[in-house]
């Protein structure tokens, strides 16, 4: 089996991916009963397992097997819970630090594309004059397959109604060509909608710019963060953004799946009684029980009533077992700020981003070994460097980082994605791993 070797004490990691359980892209070397430490450079696609998750899980399975039904409503002894009605409150709070926000701007339910559905129900408002969708040219699938469902469900053609921004030769979309794109269809643009961070070239967009600009001429802003948040600072609440979506299974450590989480700006959530009105005037969204103000929810009536806030958004009754996952990995965030965070990825990035330019450089022949996507600019990028390398290199690198107990991703047609994730990534895991990519290009150890 491989086990992490990424795992000091702040993150409390645990320690063992095995044959059975996951198998972290094969064995080492294909022999049964290995037991070699493996380098976990893909935190960006799914995040290494924190300790408190197991506590708890266990917490909660515990209060089921006790009190069933009552585990709703009921604070046990001794457990990291809360009552489970007030779990995803709980969630919101501990995540306020993550994406900016004060916990009422929060929700957390049901899963990314799901929640991007459900924000864009609310949001997104075509008329005959403002119907377009600004996005990437290439954003993740599910984010267009999202977009572009609802353009048709709308009666709308995605020919007329989907602007994409096209990156330049380097991979990369500056952000002076988004705000020329917002400006040139500014009139007709209902939403804008695109990702913190570009899932492919590790780009970081200018998020505060961007919807700044955006919102000056009156256009809906909505961030896709499923790569940014846990990943670098983030001010949504400041910077005036009126939706965004995550997942937690990347850079937030909940699990393969996990529960995901929404913002809606506080001015989007308020619920608000006109004298002698006998229902409430809120933001038109797709209702569900669990998005009705506790105060009434087991009224079991039918005059909905939203929770004021974020939390009116929600639809469903969310996972219990999901939501202590969560819990648990958001309890190490707790014992840091994304301040710092974010400071220790600066320099981890810029670590691994040298070594590469270093066996770049070393590397002769015509044409370079490889070429890295994602921006020079700390600034314009989290902690994720997109490494293309020449054609044809792919599939035999991949199999080398694995048969070396590697673990990173690759995305076709040549990218491998380096991910030193400083929540639980050391220095010396940086150098390791380059010192196995140089074998794996034929360069001398």
């Amino acid at each position: 089996m491989f086990r992490l070797t990424n795992a000091p004490s702040a993150a409390q990691l645990t320690t063992t991916v095995d044959g059975v359980n996951g198998q972290a892209n094969g064995r080492a070397n294909g022999k049964e009963g290995d037991d070699q430490q493996c380098l976990y450079f893909v935190g960006n696609s799914l995040g290494a397992q924190p300790k408190a998750v197991r506590r708890h899980v266990d917490a909660q399975l515990e209060t089921w097997a006790s009190i069933g039904v009552n585990g709703h409503f009921t604070d046990m002894g001794n457990s990291p819970l809360t009552q489970w009605q007030d779990l995803a409150e709980d969630c919101a709070k501990k995540s306020a630090d993550l994406v900016g926000a004060a916990p009422h701007e929060i929700v957390v339910m049901n899963t990314l594309t799901v929640n991007l559905h459900l924000l864009m129900a609310s949001f997104y408002k075509p008329d005959a004059r403002r119907h377009k969708i600004i996005l990437e040219w290439k954003p993740f699938p599910s984010d267009h397959y999202a977009i572009e469902s609802q353009v048709v469900w709308h009666g709308l053609d995605p020919e007329k109604s989907m602007v994409k921004i096209e990156p330049d030769e380097d991979s990369i979309i500056p952000t002076e060509k988004i705000l020329r794109t917002i400006d040139e269809h500014a009139d007709d643009t209902a939403l804008l909608l695109l990702p913190g961070i570009q899932y492919y070239s590790g780009q970081l967009f200018d998020m505060a710019t961007i919807t700044a600009h955006a919102k000056a001429r009156g256009i809906v802003v909505g961030w896709d963060l499923a790569h940014a948040a846990g990943n670098v600072e983030l001010r949504l609440h400041d910077w005036d953004v009126d939706f965004a979506c995550w997942c937690t299974y990347k850079y937030i450590n909940a699990g393969p799946g996990a529960i995901a989480a929404a913002f809606v700006h506080e001015k989007h959530g308020a619920v608000e009684w006109a004298q002698g009105a006998e229902r409430p005037s809120y933001r038109p969204r797709l209702a569900g029980w669990y998005g009705g103000d506790k105060s009434v929810r087991f009224n079991m009536e039918n005059l909905f009533v939203p929770s004021a806030g974020a939390a009116g958004y929600q639809a469903s009754n969310p996972s219990a077992i999901d939501l202590a996952s969560l819990s648990g990995a958001l309890s190490v965030f707790a014992k840091t700020r994304m301040k710092d965070l974010r400071s220790k990825a600066l320099v981890l990035t810029a670590y691994a981003e040298h070594l590469l330019l270093r066996m770049r450089d070393e590397a002769s022949g015509p044409e370079p070994l490889f070429r890295i996507l994602t921006p020079a600019d700390p600034l314009q990028r989290g902690t994720q460097l997109s490494v293309l390398l020449r054609d044809g290199l792919l599939d035999a690198v991949a199999e080398a980082l694995e048969e070396n107990g590697v673990i990173c991703d690759k995305r076709k047609p040549g990218v491998i994605r380096v991910a030193p994730v400083p929540l639980y990534t050391r220095f010396e895991d940086v150098w390791m791993f380059m010192q196995v990519l140089r074998g794996a290009l034929g360069l001398q150890r």
